[in-house]
């Protein structure tokens, strides 16, 4: 038999030559692009994420086309430049636009800005205008008032904004103390304290607010953390009971709140009002507490309230108070130490009430 011979060079596939499927320009058309095919599609469908050069050649040769130029009328190396540049460098160009997009939108908000350097579009009134819608508002809806704008906020701060509010709410039948009255409303030192203190005493939705405070709180008040305790009084009270009884009051005023910029006052109102605006008692409140029996209570003016709790007493039938001072004040999310501060037990309680400073039974001085 005569020997197999080798196969000839043509019968060998040559190592790393493929067929290529030839690509027909004519086959493509405007329908035949998908979504998928565009540079923002979702890349687990396309993993290059840009469009073919084929194809690009393809569309941009239909679309001159159907516009009236022929394609032959653009050399083939200019197409295959354009649309390698334009396949290469979309990412670039999307970047671009987008600074160029954000640089155009600062500018449209500057020049607008400039236009309007108060602020919009809108109507300005008269102060004389807000302070005549003032003598409708009601007094639980001032807060709102005065936050529709910067004049009607002005207008909140005037003596004759406080003065017509005293009138319109005042009453003969009503009980006011001597300072409260209206022979000593004309004073502008502590107008805005006084009317405020007045309401409580006229304004039926406000004292009914203060007759609904139970004997003993249901929750233990947690306002009263870090404040710094201004006075300390006790007096002996002689009620029905044939024992007489004691009450205990601890003035304190509370942590002004801290802002991030620093900043440890809020608006302030206009010069010419400060005094309107003046109030001694502004952030204070009354702890007033009533035992049934004398208890000894260390000296504490000064010092930082850090813990206040109520318990049942240990007969079962009264409460008991705790209250722990220190000399400095607890930083938040930080328990107390017990061991350095002062700790007053009050047992057994009859009563414990929070008195805020407009409160009908707080104590002010008349000369306010």
């Amino acid at each position: 038999m005569a020997p197999r011979g080798r196969p000839g060079p043509a019968a060998m596939p040559k190592r790393g030559a493929r067929k290529r499927l030839k690509f027909r320009a004519d086959d493509v058309c405007s329908e035949r692009v998908t979504v998928a095919d565009y540079a923002n599609s979702d890349p687990a469908v396309v993993k290059s994420g840009r469009v073919k050069k084929a194809v690009a050649n393809a569309v941009q040769q239909e679309v001159k086309s159907l516009c009236g130029l022929e394609a032959s009328c653009v050399p083939a190396e200019e197409v295959l430049s354009v649309s390698g540049e334009s396949c290469d460098s979309s990412d670039e160009m999307d970047t671009k636009e987008s600074i160029n997009g954000r640089t155009a939108s600062r500018k449209k908000k500057s020049k607008r800005h400039k236009e309007n350097p108060d602020g919009g579009g809108g109507e300005e009134y008269p102060i004389d205008i807000w302070l005549l819608l003032a003598s409708y508002i009601r007094p639980e809806d001032i807060v709102r008032f005065s936050l529709i704008c910067k004049k009607a906020w002005t207008v909140t701060c005037t003596a004759a904004f406080w003065t017509r509010l005293y009138r319109r709410h005042y009453s003969l039948d009503a009980y006011l103390p001597l300072r409260l009255r209206p022979e000593s409303m004309e004073k502008l030192h502590c107008l805005r304290a006084c009317v405020i203190r007045s309401l409580y005493h006229m304004y039926e939705p406000f004292a009914s607010r203060v007759s609904r405070n139970p004997a003993i709180p249901d929750s233990t008040p947690s306002t009263l953390k870090n404040s710094r305790c201004l006075l300390f009084w006790c007096k002996k009270i002689e009620g029905n009971r044939q024992e007489a009884m004691w009450e205990f009051n601890f003035k304190f005023k509370k942590q002004s709140p801290r802002f991030k910029s620093k900043c440890y006052k809020g608006l302030q109102p206009p010069i010419q009002y400060e005094e309107v605006h003046t109030n001694p008692d502004q952030d204070c409140c009354l702890l007033q507490i009533t035992t049934f029996n004398f208890i000894f209570v260390p000296i504490v003016m000064g010092m930082t309230f850090t813990l206040f709790t109520i318990n049942v007493s240990t007969d079962m039938r009264h409460h008991r108070v705790r209250l722990v001072f220190q000399d400095a004040p607890v930083r938040n999310g930080k328990k107390p130490r017990l061991d350095q501060g002062v700790q007053v037990v009050l047992d057994p309680v009859h009563s414990v009430r929070l008195l805020d400073w407009w409160h009908p039974q707080y104590p002010f001085s008349p000369k306010a």
